[in-house]
């Protein structure tokens, strides 16, 4: 019995060796979850359903099928490069794993260690959304610069989608009570199945070609990714996005998106949240016509109230200016004149008596006996003090110019000495500086037509020569010249 037990790493090893042994190379289908990329570049993840869950290891080095231009699955040969796996590679992708079933035995568990991955039935049409969303996203389709804006409370739609669906009675349902009435002209196209693109093309051509409507709107109820795949067909944008009229979009439920949606110049959740972008609830039009009638109303009133004033101004100017007003302004005019130039009149005159009372008195103040008098005796008192003071006057007077006249005499002898002084340093200094004072003691002034000769150089022998002295002047000829150098004499 001691030979039947077995050791962990012994239980094991056995394990392995039948699993891979059992399952040499399996294709396994779930969902990835638990995705982890270390920086050793293995990838680590599981596989669910709803059931059961295996753990999965891709190895750093069976990765090569990121580099291959093949499906390794179908054997179609790709004509442009694919996304890798690697960089699809989520969590909640369906995928297809193949590799062989292992016993990691740190752990003690199963794995599947894998060598291809394929994404599997949604998870192909996620990545083709992926791959045409990028595309129409670089040729500007979802671009919010071209997208326009809807017209508001729209009298014509031209409505795309099925007529047996439940898309088109939610959304007629919405239309009867909402907005001020409008008309709805189908466009029957299916929404579903391999049909579906071009029949919602042709639809969106038509509703383009008899230009009737002021927009489009393009509804269909929810489904899965396959469902409403007919609505992420290149085909579908393209034509939405060439759509001369604005294009409403209603599509699936809130978290449904496709390319229809994001290319249309709106999105609505719903095809009922379709009608209400469209739409404004009757009440509150009705409010809005109330609010609009009682603007009116007080605009109404404010003019009318405006436009009696101007009257009552326009009245009151016509009397303003009316003759009859005219000529009472003139007489009230004329009235104040007069009354002013009595008041003028009157006021002049008792001036001028003022004045003249004024000046009566004055006269006789001026010319009465009392004051003649004592004019008469303030002359006589000035006369006598004139007399009294004129030799007083007289003699300072005198004195004053005496005394000016010999300080001025003084000042100009002075001041001729000065100069006379002044005059003869002048004339001995210039005297001094004459030129021809030393000749006065026996010097001579030599010079040739050229001028003063100052240097024996000047004047070779046979030069003619003049020799002013004195008192006179000799003409000669240089006969020899005899030159002072150093201490010697030379003579040439």
């Amino acid at each position: 019995m001691q030979e039947t037990i077995l050791t962990v790493r012994e239980l094991t090893e056995q394990l392995r060796k039948s699993l891979e042994g059992r399952f040499p190379f399996v294709w396994v289908r779930g969902e990835v979850t638990n995705f982890s990329r270390p920086g050793s570049g293995h990838v680590y993840f599981s596989l669910k359903d709803q059931d059961a869950q295996l753990q999965c290891v891709w190895f750093r080095h069976m990765q090569r099928q990121a580099d291959q231009p093949f499906d390794p699955l179908t054997g179609e040969v790709f004509d442009k490069p694919r996304p890798s796996p690697l960089e699809l590679l989520r969590n909640g992708l369906d995928v297809l794993c193949a590799g062989r079933i292992s016993v990691y035995a740190p752990r003690g568990q199963y794995q599947l260690a894998v060598e291809l991955v394929q994404p599997a039935g949604e998870g192909l049409l996620a990545l083709a959304f992926e791959e045409s969303k990028r595309k129409l996203a670089a040729l500007g389709y979802f671009s919010s610069q071209r997208k326009r804006p809807l017209p508001r409370d729209p009298q014509r739609i031209a409505l795309i989608t099925s007529p047996t669906g439940a898309a088109i009675h939610d959304f007629l349902e919405l239309a009867r009570t909402r907005g001020s009435g409008s008309r709805i002209r189908l466009f029957p196209a299916l929404v579903q199945g391999a049909e579906a693109a071009p029949a919602i093309v042709r639809a969106l051509a038509e509703a383009n070609a008899q230009d009737w409507a002021q927009a489009i709107v393009l509804v269909r109820g929810g489904g899965s990714l396959e469902d409403l795949w007919a609505f992420n067909e290149e085909s579908v944008a393209q034509a939405i996005f060439e759509s001369r009229l604005p294009v409403l979009a209603g599509i699936g439920h809130e978290v449904d998106v496709t390319l229809a949606d994001m290319t249309a110049d709106m999105r609505a959740a719903t095809p009922s949240h379709a009608a209400q972008l469209l739409w404004p609830l009757r009440m509150e039009l009705h409010q809005r016509v109330d609010e609009t009638w009682a603007a009116l109303r007080r605009a109404m009133e404010r003019r009318l109230e405006g436009a009696g004033q101007a009257l009552r101004e326009c009245e009151k100017a016509l009397s303003w200016f009316s003759p009859q007003r005219h000529h009472e302004r003139l007489y009230e005019r004329l009235a104040s004149l007069e009354a002013g130039l009595v008041r003028s009149g009157r006021y002049w005159l008792d001036d001028k008596a003022r004045k003249a009372d004024f000046l009566e008195r004055a006269l006789r103040s001026a010319l009465g006996t009392e004051k003649l008098d004592t004019l008469d005796a303030r002359l006589e008192q000035l006369a006598a003090r004139l007399h009294a003071a004129l030799p007083r006057l007289v003699a300072d007077k005198e004195r004053a110019l005496q005394h000016g006249i010999q300080h001025w005499q003084s000042t100009a002898r002075g001041y001729v000495t000065e100069q006379l002084r002044r005059l003869e340093t002048l004339t001995m200094a210039l005297e001094a500086r004459d030129p021809l004072m030393p000749l006065t003691r026996g010097y001579a002034l030599v010079s040739t037509p050229e001028g003063l000769v100052r240097s024996v150089d000047q004047v070779p022998s046979g030069t003619s020569i003049e020799v002013r002295l004195a008192d006179g002047s000799l003409s000669a000829v240089v006969n020899g010249v005899r030159r002072r150098q150093s201490r010697n004499v030379e003579e040439s």
